[in-house]
């Protein structure tokens, strides 16, 4: 019986009972995580000021209410049976798997229709690449020198960073990059050859930079300093200033965001690289790596924002593929300096080619899925979904805003941060990603007028209960995003308070 029905394994080592996927199986809770050692100082060198601002923020990390994961999906995951011994003449097993996987996708076509709070778009066609699947392609080793393991797709992927050479100003032969796995691989390329370029420099980051660039720093045993940020999100470049001039002897590393994960907060490019002339740091002294995961590939389609290009004397720059592309797999595109790769790569003589990527196999697919991508929709097909993206924000900051609901929208993002609901089932159903007070929702391509009014019309509807029935009033979140975007009783109507 579907839902209740239980299988037998069909060895002793897999002995017991095993729960066949349900009608309801929601895949999306996520298994609980080990915990992670802390941030890796410098030698121990990164002592006075900065020390003491480090200990004050682990002080304050320990005050924080403690994160709520997501369940153990080991009470529901989809065990590995053996196959009967006569299965291959009853054909048991083949219906039971085929069962199991049109299940899951009808999971997964229900889960797509509400999904609004991380930054995939959705809205794709791969029909044509279907014949490629049976081929296991795989692109190990530099992209630019063909290895001895013939089957990959190196033309696609250097066509593919052509195009993004092109989009950030960099020649054909100054540049070097590859296909990565994920944006979090672009952060730790970009950080790791900055780390290489400048061995005993000091990683800067803002606050609300992405998770991954902490990792780098631990995983590289780097010293790394945190930078205060604005209510917007976006580095404050007095702190900033301050913190080089503590360790202005060291060469400095720099991740710059554009967009923040979130606010969608974009960093001041020109102000981070002014400062650091200010603060006696010539360009060989300094590595800025441009964290651009999803809005480095929307800026170049905004009007009158500023330009994230090589003809500044940055280092990296990386962008994620299944983000607002529209991959499929998550990949992502990570382009650095020609001159910069030389310090990192090492010959392997059994693959005939340069090790000088993080991972050493690398999916084959993506590069056509990406250059299959770029061929259909161009720059003028990029635009377009830009600017209908940042459309459909304004609409729903203002939805929210009508509704007397604190929101904010950052004026080259697409990503609405608003009051966190009240009820967690509401936060899992539209899959929203929170942090203390606020929740956002990143506005994709996908993301129709329609399905943001069926989003906001059940949040009111909920609203309505909690509010009235609960006897609990919204939350203040003036200290997330400002005074003039919090619509608590406190600051409605706006704005009365002096911060």
């Amino acid at each position: 019986m579907v839902g209740s029905a239980l299988v037998e394994a069909m060895s002793g080592e897999f002995g017991g009972k095993v729960q066949i996927l349900s009608e309801d199986f929601d895949p999306r809770a996520l298994v609980v995580g080990e915990p992670v050692p802390p941030a890796v100082e410098d030698g121990g060198e990164m002592n006075g000021e900065a020390g003491r601002e480090e200990e004050e923020e682990e002080e304050e990390e320990k005050k924080r209410p403690e994160i709520v994961l997501g369940r153990n999906i080991h009470t529901s995951c989809l065990a590995v049976t053996e196959p009967d011994a006569n299965d291959e003449f009853t054909g048991d097993k083949e219906a039971y798997m085929a069962s199991v996987l049109a299940r899951y996708r009808k999971t997964l076509m229900e889960r797509t229709k509400h999904h609004l709070g991380y930054p995939y778009n959705l809205d794709f066609d791969y029909g044509a690449l279907s014949q490629l699947q049976h081929f296991s392609i795989n692109n190990l080793g530099d992209p630019f020198i063909e290895s001895n393991y013939g089957v990959h797709s190196r033309e696609f992927e250097v066509g593919v960073l052509d195009w993004f050479a092109r989009l950030w100003e960099l020649e054909k032969d100054e540049y070097w990059g590859y296909i990565t796995n994920c944006g979090t691989e672009g952060n730790l390329h970009g950080i790791l050859v900055g780390r290489e370029v400048h061995p005993n420099g000091i990683l800067y980051a803002s606050q609300e930079s992405h998770y991954s660039v902490f990792k780098a720093a631990r995983m590289y045993r780097m010293g790394c300093v945190k930078v205060a940020t604005s209510l917007s999100g976006e580095i404050d470049c007095a702190d900033f200033k301050a913190k080089l001039l503590v360790n202005k002897d060291k060469p400095a590393i720099v991740n710059v965001n554009i967009g923040t994960t979130v606010k969608g907060a974009v960093d001041d490019l020109d102000l981070v690289i002014k400062t650091l002339e200010e603060c006696g740091f010539t360009h060989d002294r300094f590595y800025i790596h441009c964290d651009g995961a999803l809005f480095g590939l929307m800026m170049p389609f905004v009007k009158r924002a500023p330009k994230v290009t090589f003809k500044k004397p940055i280092g990296s720059v990386s962008v994620s593929g299944h983000k607002f592309v529209g991959c499929p797999m998550p990949c992502g595109v990570q382009i650095t300096r020609m001159e910069h790769i030389d310090a990192l790569s090492r010959n392997v003589e059994y693959l005939a080619s340069r090790d000088a990527t993080i991972m050493g196999s690398r999916n084959g697919h993506a590069p056509i899925f990406l250059w299959y991508t770029l061929n259909r929709k161009g720059y003028n097909g990029f635009q377009k979904e830009v600017q209908k993206c940042l459309r459909n924000a304004h609409y729903l900051k203002g939805r929210l805003r009508d509704a007397r609901i604190g929101a904010m929208l950052n004026e080259l993002s697409s990503t609405v941060v608003f009051e966190r609901p009240f009820d967690d089932e509401f936060v899992r159903r539209w899959q929203l990603a929170c942090q203390g007070n606020i929740a956002h929702v990143v506005v994709m391509p996908n993301v129709t007028i329609e399905k943001l009014d069926h989003f906001l019309d059940e949040l009111l509807e909920k609203r309505s209960k909690w509010f009235q029935e609960k006897n609990v009033k919204p939350p203040c979140v003036a200290a997330d995003i400002g005074c003039e975007n919090c619509m608590c009783s406190l600051h409605m109507p706006p704005p009365m308070c002096s911060a």
